[in-house]
């Protein structure tokens, strides 16, 4: 039996918040102004968890109640990305022949005005950091576009409206394949977690890292992961120390190179491997290694 669209929802959250990713808050690590218990709390708080069997809701709902009942407990913006990326996977079921990859697509593209109505004022109460102007629909202003279009219209410059405006493509063929092949490799969630998240942040800048210090920035960083990666990465004692280095450098300018855009898809990755049971709920979390962090 596959496990409920709620288990994976808020077992991919509370899995990529605890795992002891390079930059990101986990048990071990806090930032001034938010805690890991903030990322549980809001995980177990999201109201959509309890539409599992059989209700619907349109994609703008889904992210504005999730927004705002995130707000009431945590006091905080702590997951607006993942909402905005696990809200069109979770208002899906894939039925027949179709591919949870096909259903959440076909959501997409049936997008309206009213999402993208719903989704700015989500984005609003949420107050991301660096979030800025943009030079077409910007939220602060009401959409005339549906939410697909405004997605499209964002995608070069962030991760999260690249992956509405390219099916998930991204996470399907980059991220979550990453995180099995780490989940196969050391037999444990955590690191598996830890290598999608470096399979990410090689592969793109960090949107949340480029809004907040600039894309030269991002970049830098990126080079850093590539680095780390062409030393063995997690599988070698030269990779991981490059990747406490990286962790360090990350945590250096109070959380302003907070990779959390990649942390964000990393969710995402995760809930789709619970839901295409490419990995069991039961599968052992902890990476017990002495030079990790």
């Amino acid at each position: 039996m596959n496990p409920s669209r709620s288990l994976c929802f808020q077992l991919a959250c509370i899995w990529e918040a605890t795992a002891r990713k390079v930059g990101n808050v986990h048990p071990a690590a806090s930032f001034h102004d938010t805690q890991y218990m903030q990322f549980v709390t809001s995980a177990l708080s999201i109201g959509w968890v309890n539409f599992d069997n059989g209700g619907v809701k349109r994609i703008g709902g889904y992210v504005y109640e999730a927004v705002r009942d995130t707000k009431e407990v945590a006091g905080t913006n702590t997951n607006l990305g993942i909402v905005l990326l696990l809200a069109p996977l979770f208002g899906v079921t894939a039925e027949g022949e179709d591919t949870l990859r096909q259903a959440v697509a076909g959501k997409l593209s049936r997008s309206n005005r009213q999402d993208a109505d719903l989704v700015y004022q989500a984005i609003r109460l949420a107050n991301p950091g660096g979030l800025g102007d943009a030079p077409e629909q910007d939220v602060h202003s009401e959409p005339t576009v549906t939410l697909l279009e405004a997605m499209k219209l964002a995608a070069d410059r962030d991760l999260i409206a690249r992956q509405y405006a390219n099916g998930y493509a991204d996470v399907f063929d980059l991220g979550v394949p990453a995180f099995v092949a780490g989940f196969d490799k050391h037999g444990c969630v955590e690191a598996a977690v830890i290598e999608c998240q470096l399979a990410w942040m090689a592969a793109f800048p960090d949107s949340l890292i480029a809004r907040k210090r600039g894309l030269t920035i991002a970049e830098d960083v990126q080079r850093q992961v590539q680095h780390v990666l062409s030393l063995g990465g997690l599988g070698t004692a030269d990779g991981r120390r490059a990747g406490v280095e990286l962790d360090a450098h990350l945590r250096s300018d109070g959380n302003k190179l907070n990779p959390g855009t990649t942390a964000d898809l990393v969710a995402a990755c995760l809930f789709v491997a619970l839901r295409e049971n490419k990995v069991k709920p039961s599968a052992p979390f902890r990476w017990n290694v002495p030079d990790w962090l």
